[in-house]
């Protein structure tokens, strides 16, 4: 249709995009050859199935995409095995879930208000009313309870042990886990299966600056295919064991794990898998292979860096003391008196765009939690450096001392000049960084 209203809305969003900086942390940008095969010709074809085991004739190109998109996974992650089917990463949760554990199995997994996922037992989600999960949470300094984890493993005997989050800013000790998990596997005469949902690391993992759980005992990592792996919005499966028939059952063991989760994956949880974004995941994980990536992972962590010490020595409280990856959490309740949504809402208005986030033990409302949540992978993306991150601490602490004297975000309208100052040096930076696949504005 000519002239449909939707394209200019996408303009709004190219510009919206190309004119601010993208500090929240799940968010990048891709390259011009991943949007490439996101818009083709592929996403008109339907392949239920696996590759060489398809129940839809035609589909001798998309069986080597998908067979390329799976071997790189397994090379990015040194896996035995790959599944890049899943829709997205909380489809990909559901799916090993579905592969391992019954109706009303214990699950251990990091708590939502500790920064876990809402997949990870959530009382809203779906999966948290098929299955019993249990919570542990994190110390004062940030960093998991490993001791309650312990505890909890040895009282509730879990079917699975998930280490995963949404605002973490450690990184987890694998092996203190794996052992464990081994401890009570023995304990109980009962397989556990050591799950990490890295959803949010795996560009870290990926580009060596992060350890890999299948390194130190885990079987089963699950993960968005954006975030710091720079893809295409969607989910992967990776795992260590046996790779056998997805359409023949096998024994439930550790060892068929590749098998049990393509098996829940189709048709266990999905139906027809999306070849046009299979297609962009195969395009970015041949990126995430070249040399280059690690110093982009390695800079993502510098970048996160800089930018949490500028923020400490400006007055910025930050959850756990600071970060070890690529994502900052900040309590701007106890830093400043205001809650992390007004934060976000005045943020906006420059440029800078971040999440209001829940902190451990968080007594705001759920919408006016105390803490906000920044990261720099996208912002590494565009090839912004440790100067830029105290250009933008710095201009966090200029929009926070004018929320602290509009006291509500009714109170930022008597300072829109003050506001339109920081917009106009935000959006100048900007544009000195332009986004890859985004042609620039003229």
């Amino acid at each position: 249709m000519k002239n449909d209203p939707v394209f200019a809305i996408i303009k709004q969003e190219q510009v919206r995009q190309s004119e601010g900086l993208e500090l929240i942390p799940s968010e990048n940008y891709v390259s011009a050859e991943v949007l490439k095969a996101m818009g083709s010709v592929l996403t008109n074809k339907y392949s239920e199935g696996y590759p060489g085991k398809r129940y839809y004739g035609g589909n001798e190109n998309i069986d080597q995409i998908e067979n390329l998109a799976i071997e790189r996974a397994k090379e990015l992650f040194h896996a035995d095995h790959a599944n890049v089917q899943p829709h997205s990463g909380a489809n990909a949760n559901e799916a090993v879930y579905f592969a391992w554990c019954q109706p009303g199995d214990t699950i251990l997994a990091m708590a939502l208000p500790a920064g876990g996922h809402l997949t990870h037992g959530s009382p809203v989600t779906r999966s948290a009313k098929i299955y019993n999960f249990v919570g542990y949470g994190v110390t004062e300094d940030g960093n998991i309870d490993y001791d309650e984890l312990e505890r909890l493993a040895r009282e509730h005997r879990p079917k699975l042990i998930l280490v995963g989050y949404s605002a973490f800013m450690k990184i987890p000790d694998f092996d203190r886990v794996a052992k464990i998990a081994a401890e009570v596997s023995a304990e109980s005469s009962q397989e556990i299966l050591l799950m990490a949902d890295m959803a949010h690391v795996a560009g870290l993992i990926a580009g060596g600056v992060h350890p890999n759980p299948l390194e130190h005992g885990f079987q089963v990592m699950t993960s968005t295919t954006h975030k710091t792996l720079r893809g295409p919005r969607g989910g992967l499966i990776v795992s260590m064991g046996t790779v056998g028939n997805p359409l023949r059952k096998v024994e439930h063991t550790l060892e068929n794990i590749p098998t049990l989760v393509d098996r829940a994956v189709f048709p266990g949880t999905q139906g027809g898998p999306l070849e046009h974004v299979i297609a962009a995941k195969a395009v970015a994980f041949g990126e995430d292979l070249q040399p280059e990536f690690q110093d982009y992972a390695r800079k993502i962590v510098e970048n996160a860096k800089a930018l949490a010490a500028e923020l400490a020595r400006l007055g910025f409280v930050l959850q756990g003391g600071g970060t070890e990856n690529h994502l900052v959490l900040v309590n701007v309740k106890d830093s400043f008196g205001i809650d992390g949504k007004f934060f976000e809402y005045a943020l906006d208005k420059v440029g800078l765009t971040l999440n209001a986030n829940a902190l451990p033990n968080d007594k705001g409302a759920a919408f006016r939690p105390s803490g906000v949540r920044l990261g720099t992978p996208a912002m590494t993306t565009r090839g912004l450096g440790v100067p830029e991150m105290i250009k933008v601490a710095g201009w966090m602490k200029r929009v926070l001392d004018i929320c602290i004297e509009a006291g509500s975000e009714d109170g930022l309208g008597g300072h829109e000049a003050e506001l339109k100052a920081v917009r106009d040096e935000v959006r100048a930076l900007a544009l000195e960084f332009p986004i890859p696949g985004i042609p620039a504005e003229n």
